[in-house]
């Protein structure tokens, strides 16, 4: 990394990907390596925080559903802050920076004051999942669009989603942070006329040795997320593109990654 492209003073959005740290892009490893201070969210993998380097700081930043957390424009504040006071600021995002990350404030944020501010993209817990999984987003002549949706909603909020767009057979619907609405989603999504019969993934802690890939269908799927700890991460996949033949049994435990894939009987 040269001096030209991390000058002091300047913050990089960093897309940390999914917590793999060999999921990392080579560029985002070494603007890490050359930080003076991180600033990561709380989903950042620890394979990843231990790239940090010894002498530059660490400062948690990060939010959890449901929990209290620094408002977003405290956290604009001190990245602002320690870029003005001539550190190279890397703001490590999981995923990637541009997906439901709050960059579009940060960068914001970074510009008002004058402080230089790029990015760095990452790989999307999407990606990720469907790899997991050896499958793909999309399919020739069966899922020919890919639509990306979070479930997060602010505390009191109805989920407020466009659920007539979101009902065609032909596509694949990722949903971001969807444990604790994925009964609210499967009844809506019904409701709105997406077949009960689609299929769905469900992918918890991709990419990390805890990973799991469970299969199911839309109309299982609250069954399916039950055994979830509120802590961990899952993304939803549903479509027929993630269909997968041989429901009902389970996959051991791969010896060399010690994930699962739970294939379940709908």
């Amino acid at each position: 990394m040269s001096s030209s492209d991390f000058p002091p003073g300047t913050v990089w959005l960093v897309g940390a990907g999914p917590g793999d740290p060999e999921l990392l892009t080579r560029k985002a490893e070494r603007l890490i390596a050359a930080a003076d201070i991180v600033f990561h969210d709380a989903l950042v993998g620890e394979g990843v925080l231990a790239l940090v380097p010894v002498g530059a700081e660490r400062v948690s930043v990060g939010k959890r559903s449901g929990r209290h957390s620094k408002p977003q424009e405290a956290i604009d504040a001190v990245i602002v802050a320690a870029a003005l006071a001539g550190r190279r600021v890397v703001r490590l995002k999981g995923g990637d920076p541009s997906i439901f990350g709050r960059s579009t404030e940060e960068i914001d944020a970074c510009r008002a004051a004058g402080v230089p501010i790029r990015l760095c993209p990452g790989i999307t817990a999407a990606s990720a999942a469907a790899a997991a999984a050896t499958t793909s987003l999309t399919l020739r002549g069966l899922a020919r669009k890919l639509t990306f949706v979070t479930a997060h909603a602010r505390a009191g909020e109805p989920l407020d989603l466009a659920w007539d767009t979101l009902t065609a057979s032909d596509a694949t619907l990722a949903v971001y942070m969807g444990r604790a609405a994925a009964p609210e989603i499967a009844r809506r999504l019904i409701a709105a006329g997406r077949d009960a019969r689609t299929p769905v993934l469900v992918a918890v802690n991709v990419s990390l040795p805890s990973e799991r890939i469970i299969h199911g269908t839309l109309a299982s799927l609250a069954f399916l997320v039950e055994a979830i700890g509120d802590d961990d991460p899952t993304l939803l996949l549903i479509g027929e593109s993630v269909a997968r033949e041989g429901r009902g049994r389970t996959v051991p435990a791969s010896a060399e990654t010690g994930r699962r894939s739970d294939v379940l009987l709908t």
